[in-house]
């Protein structure tokens, strides 16, 4: 999968990874590449290890054994974690959290040093162009405990978008809502991934829809994961845009031929 292509950089490199929960092992000796424009599928059963691969990449698990590098840097010395955006699962809300959707998607801007900072008026900029690219506008005021499944899965793409990343992560970030905004939750990242300098990782259990957009068969197998890819590097709008701003045109552009 190697290329001499400048946008085809290795964004995350997994080298001899091995995970285990106690006793358990979930993960042996995974060695695999994701290159920029890359849009990975994982999918496997319960319990094959996709969630905690995930984890590992963001920073939330270390591996037992083996080394993770982002962007050619390894885990231990990244530090530009703007560069990355991550959806995990829904079940990890309390639904009793007493946070706005506004601050949801502005505490995308706090960095691992500093939790807390102060927001400024281009933070808030940030935050409304997230919120309009993803027509959630009107919610910025409503706690995100009383939102719809639809309407919170847009507003932790929201959250993971307001840095305008170059690697996206997405873990089930369709669990729980109704197939026609699935449906539509497909078709933009689809879009995403076709018109912008983004890389993605998906872990979804709609296999149909995954599979339509990746192929049947995986790249790669590893135990119980297939790792589904397909491509972006022949496109020539190969170089980096404005990420809401594009999605905000793609929802016009949607809203238009609706009429």
């Amino acid at each position: 999968m190697q290329s001499s292509s400048p946008c085809h950089e290795p964004i995350v490199t997994l080298e001899h990874i091995s995970f285990a929960y106690g006793q358990q092992p979930v993960l042996r000796d995974l060695t695999f590449s994701v290159y920029q424009r890359d849009f990975v599928g994982l999918i496997g059963a319960n319990g094959s290890g996709k969630t905690t691969l995930l984890k590992m990449i963001v920073g939330l698990l270390k591996p037992d054994l083996g080394e993770i590098r982002l962007f050619g840097q390894p885990i231990r010395q990244f530090r530009e974690w703007n560069k990355i955006g991550y959806v995990p699962q829904r079940n990890q809300l309390n639904p009793l959290f007493p946070a706005t959707v506004r601050e949801v998607v502005l505490s995308g801007l706090y960095n691992r040093k500093k939790m807390f900072k102060l927001v400024t008026k281009a933070d808030h900029a940030k935050a409304d162009d997230a919120l309009n690219a993803l027509g959630i506008e009107d919610l910025g005021n409503r706690l995100i405990g009383k939102l719809s499944g639809g309407q919170q899965q847009r507003a932790f793409l929201a959250r993971a978008l307001i840095n305008n990343p170059q690697l996206l992560i997405l873990d089930e970030p369709t669990v729980g809502v109704d197939a026609e905004t699935q449906e539509g939750f497909f078709q933009m990242i689809k879009h995403m991934h076709q018109k912008h300098n983004i890389t993605f990782l998906l872990v979804s259990h709609d296999r149909d829809m995954m599979k339509a957009y990746l192929g049947d068969e995986p790249a790669y197998k590893h135990g119980r994961i297939g790792f589904h890819v397909r491509h972006s590097h022949d496109l020539e709008d190969c170089s980096q845009e404005d990420l809401t701003h594009g999605l905000r045109d793609y929802h016009k552009q949607l809203a238009e031929s609706s009429v």
